[in-house]
């Protein structure tokens, strides 16, 4: 049976909405306006974000309430990680050159005297954030899952309860017939490493080829060193949203499992530099020999 297909570009991704009847034209630009809402608080490439307005200097700044849920989730990947999942990575993500104009042009070594800290550079009161020095938020480690899931609330409030939302390897499914996807190999994306088979929840990817530039240098950084990850180059999360999904598949490059699974309720496939894979116990797919 044959779906309709909403496809466009944004933040810097490509979306495809899967839905059983086209979207009329109201229902998409409220999704396209949600987006674009989203982009313009929390996006580090953009001069007229809040997140541009917070990384030129100090002070009190107010986000919408969408943040308490998502700043929330990084309180966790945080404190799970020991750090290394810190939505304050973004100066190093410039300083190794993936900033703002995308020149990918090393200035600098990190210096870990200048990195800021969430538990030390910053403060919640609510919906408010303070700041004790300009500080660089990126949210890439799970702020498309969370735009994905405020996608998805928009189409429900919209009536379109049966749906797939695939922003680039952050996918949601909402229905009665489940979906069967393949894992991509980070290192040939011609072929997969697996499937996975799932309903009703969510499934991230993430991958250090996915955005790679030089020699070794890519997006998913360490917070704790500013160094990218080495061991691990590809994950799969299964989760219950797409915001957890996507943080623990940032959070896998640089944490244990079964510490993650101290907090999180979650599925996963793992890769390493040396070719093996794992893959949990109750993860809804197979792996290739």
């Amino acid at each position: 049976m044959s779906r309709a297909s909403f496809d466009f570009d944004a933040i810097g991704t490509r979306w495809q909405i899967e839905t059983a009847e086209p979207l009329d034209e109201a229902t998409r630009r409220a999704v396209t306006d949600r987006i674009e809402s989203f982009d313009q608080v929390y996006s580090r490439f953009r001069t007229d974000s809040l997140v541009s307005q917070i990384a030129a200097g100090a002070g009190r700044f107010e986000f919408p309430d969408d943040s308490l849920e998502l700043f929330g989730l990084y309180d966790r990947l945080y404190s799970a990680t020991g750090g290394a999942v810190d939505p304050l990575v973004g100066r190093d993500l410039e300083r190794l050159g993936y900033d703002r104009v995308y020149s990918l042009q090393p200035v600098t070594a990190p210096d870990v005297s200048l990195r800021a800290s969430w538990a030390a550079d910053v403060t919640r009161d609510g919906a408010a954030l303070t700041t004790t020095r300009p500080v660089v938020i990126d949210v890439g480690a799970a702020g498309k899952g969370y735009l994905v899931d405020l996608v998805r609330a928009v189409l429900e409030d919209h009536g379109v309860d049966d749906v797939v939302i695939d922003a680039s390897g952050d996918l949601v499914h909402r229905g009665a017939s489940p979906i069967r996807v393949g894992l991509e190999h980070p290192l040939d994306p011609t072929k997969a490493i697996g499937v996975a088979e799932f309903a009703n929840t969510s499934l991230c990817a993430s991958a250090s080829n996915r955005r790679a530039w030089g020699d070794g240098l890519h997006h998913i950084l360490d917070a704790r060193s500013g160094n990218p990850a080495r061991e691990v180059i590809a994950t799969w999360v299964i989760a219950a949203d797409t915001a957890l999904a996507d943080g623990l598949a940032t959070a896998l490059f640089f944490t244990g499992a079964h510490e993650l699974a101290n907090t999180f309720h979650f599925s996963y496939v793992r890769m390493y530099a040396d070719g093996r894979a794992e893959r949990s116990r109750y993860f809804p797919g197979e792996l290739f020999t």
